[in-house]
């Protein structure tokens, strides 16, 4: 079947009737951007953008829907052709506020530090979980480490900031360039990626590897 083609309210009822895994992926093709967005939008509202906060809770968002074989969703009724995106826009809107509200708790008024946008990639293989989560870890760590060693001018730390929160967050980059902290207009970020890109491919291909750190970091933008 080529989801593609379908209206919204017959992607959500495929997805609902054989949790198909083509289904699913069409549907979190249609609505990552919306999600990403409003993530981002409220964390940054908290003063907080860092990559594993904006990373868990889009995953947090549809592991939210498919919870309870997809209750939410299967109580959800629509108003018009499009309405889930709506209910999609509140749902991940309250489940970051919910996040921070637990975090102040925890906090009780305490201090606390905001991890790296590269937490990730910086974190041990063995915390990461399965082999292929390992393999994966360790060519981020890799990524991460080319992008240090090869990257040294007075833009370093945000120009790592950028590619890590396109190809880790799957923000784009006109939502990279709204965010105060960069200063980039959207063909500043397009360039910054485009530049780190190919210095981390060279330095992969100038001791063999046969890894595409492009790909291989992008694979978590789908």
């Amino acid at each position: 079947m080529d989801y593609g083609a379908l209206t919204t309210p017959e992607l959500v009822r495929a997805c609902l009737d054989d949790g198909g895994e083509l289904a699913w992926e069409e549907f979190v093709r249609r609505s990552h951007k919306l999600v990403a967005s409003v993530v981002l939008r409220t964390v940054r509202r908290r003063g907080e953008v860092s990559l594993p906060v904006v990373d868990e809770l889009v995953q947090e968002t549809y592991l939210k829907l498919c919870a309870d074989d997809c209750r939410l969703l299967r109580t959800f009724h629509a108003t018009h052709e499009d309405a889930i995106y709506g209910f999609v826009k509140v749902l991940t809107a309250n489940l970051v506020h919910d996040h921070f509200k637990a975090t102040r708790s925890k906090r009780r008024g305490g201090n606390s530090q905001t991890a790296s946008l590269e937490a990730e990639a910086s974190a041990p293989p063995s915390a990461l979980g399965s082999v292929e989560e390992i393999e994966r870890g360790v060519l981020l760590r890799e990524i991460d480490t080319c992008l240090r060693s090869m990257d040294k001018g007075a833009h370093a730390e945000r120009d790592r900031r950028v590619f890590w929160l396109y190809f880790r967050a799957g923000l784009s980059a006109n939502a990279i360039a709204d965010l105060p902290s960069i200063g980039l207009s959207t063909k500043g970020v397009e360039s910054s990626l485009l530049r780190l890109t190919r210095l981390v491919r060279q330095a992969f291909l100038a001791r063999g590897s046969e890894a595409a750190p492009r790909e291989a970091a992008e694979g978590n933008r789908s």
